[in-house]
């Protein structure tokens, strides 16, 4: 039974236990849905969603999933007809391969609302007790007294702020050769859109951000994985996926990769780029951890697109992973014409980003505290990756990190072989620990088992810790 069919079933089940019971009701928390039905996590994330939609539960963050409010009864419908409907249509002309898929099971699992009672090793965004709170009341008190911030703002954003993220992303980029849109995931999507034609192939990292699978499948390309080492994406693999399946598009990140922790050397990159211009091929640059090198980083290499006068580099950028899930701003960089065909898309999807939230991203950044902000996080990104790293080590055994990455918020664990990634997480959230099976970064069939272990959801480092080491004991049972 595949993913969608159990979460139907679950949800079924559910609806009609919860139809004798008052509205308020608190629903059993994630890992007791996963030990009754013996489901995995994701699938019974899924189910919840389904009860969302249906209207049967709502989700309070931090307290858990409760019996909704009764609706008044409607007349019952027959909704099985869009079962066909929804299936791609296909003719003689339409290419291979074209078919847009809307399956985000990997990103679902990282936004699930979880109870109390679970420590998230799961979630990419900070939590609370590491966002810059006061710094982001404060701008968005000063933004909302401003009278522009109520103006439409100009399409492709407010120019001081496309002048701030062209200063920091560098190579003499001006304000022309930047786009502001919401948030990284937004602007993947939008480059994807832009850049590709429905059934082309796409080539992705091995494994690569769930993100960037279902942004590339909703957009009716076809992933091509590359395998990656200790450096980053290795170009003679490139070279061949290029040459082998015409793809005109590549993806990559370049600093701390989700979720293996690499980081392309300088040398590196400028064999990508060979390899890409070479080909003809655009890179999408998904710069998603610049504001995250931990204080013992070092000097990290600058972007790709700095040293990219041929226009080869698309790049994206965003402030929401230091601040907050809620301020979706970032930046999509790039020369030559292609930064039309790139505005055009984003157009086309959202008009613009909201004037309000950009003079709040415009306040943040700018204001006095914004480096000090930054740094403080490097910190304590520090110490809960040296905690992490070091409970992992504890738990799975010595060689179970091949990479202690100082930068980004996640370890890439290897797993024992006699264990099942999916088996692992689903007893781990039953014993109130939410991670994430290593499958859910793969475009095809993945190898070796892996977790990806987030450091930076869960409400300190002790947290973290006791988590960490709570799995020990799954280790030889599962």
């Amino acid at each position: 039974m595949n993913d969608s069919s159990s979460s139907r079933k679950v949800a079924d089940t559910l609806a009609r236990e919860l139809e004798r019971v008052p509205a308020g009701t608190r629903l059993a928390t994630h890992r007791e849905l996963v030990r009754r039905f013996g489901v995995s996590a994701t699938t019974v994330s899924q189910a919840l969603a389904l009860l969302t939609q249906w209207g049967v539960v709502t989700s309070r963050p931090g307290a858990g999933t409760f019996r909704a409010e009764a609706r008044p009864v409607q007349r019952a419908g027959d909704t099985s007809w869009q079962e066909a409907a929804l299936q791609p249509a296909t003719s003689a002309g339409s290419p291979a391969g074209a078919a847009r898929g809307f399956t985000a099971s990997g990103l679902l699992g990282t936004l699930s609302t979880l109870g109390p009672d679970v420590v998230d090793l799961n979630g990419g965004y900070l939590h609370p007790t590491l966002q810059p709170l006061a710094m982001l009341g404060t701008a968005l008190a000063r933004a909302a007294r401003r009278p522009a911030t109520w103006d439409r703002p100009a399409v492709g954003g407010l120019p001081e702020l496309r002048d701030w993220f062209a200063a920091g992303i560098g190579g003499g980029l001006g304000r022309d050769d930047v786009l502001v849109c919401g948030a990284g995931q937004g602007a993947l999507a939008t480059a994807l859109r832009a850049l590709g034609q429905p059934g082309a192939p796409v080539v992705v990292e091995s494994p690569t951000y769930p993100g960037t699978i279902a942004a590339a499948r909703a957009a009716g390309l076809r992933p091509v994985a590359v395998p990656l080492d200790a450096e980053g994406l290795r170009a003679d693999h490139l070279d061949e996926a290029l040459g082998r399946t015409g793809a005109r598009v590549v993806i990559v990140q370049p600093l701390f990769q989700n979720p293996t922790g690499a980081c392309l050397s300088a040398a590196r990159q400028h064999e990508i780029l060979r390899v890409a211009r070479q080909h003809g091929a655009f890179v999408i640059e998904d710069d998603f951890a610049r504001h995250m090198a931990h204080a013992d980083a070092g000097p990290t290499p600058p972007p790709m697109v700095a040293d990219d006068p041929d226009g080869t580099v698309v790049h994206i950028r965003s402030l929401t992973k230091v601040t907050s899930p809620n301020l979706r701003v970032g930046a999509l960089a790039a020369r030559g014409p292609v930064m039309a065909r790139l505005r055009a898309a984003h157009l086309i999807d959202t008009m613009f980003v909201p004037a309000p939230l950009q003079h709040t991203a415009l306040e943040v950044v700018t204001a006095p505290g914004w480096k000090r902000a930054l740094a403080a996080l490097g910190s304590a990104l520090e110490q809960r990756r040296k905690v992490a790293a070091d409970a992992v080590s504890a738990t799975f055994g010595p060689r179970a990190l091949a990479v202690r990455p100082r930068g980004g918020y996640h370890l890439w664990v290897s797993l024992p072989g006699h264990l099942d990634e999916e088996r692992l997480a689903a007893a781990a959230l039953a014993h109130g620990v939410a991670l994430t099976p290593g499958g859910h970064y793969y475009a095809t069939d993945s190898g070796t088992p892996h977790v990806r272990i987030s450091y930076v959801a869960a409400p300190s480092a002790a947290d973290v810790d006791d988590a960490v080491r709570r799995l020990a004991p799954l280790v030889t049972e599962v």
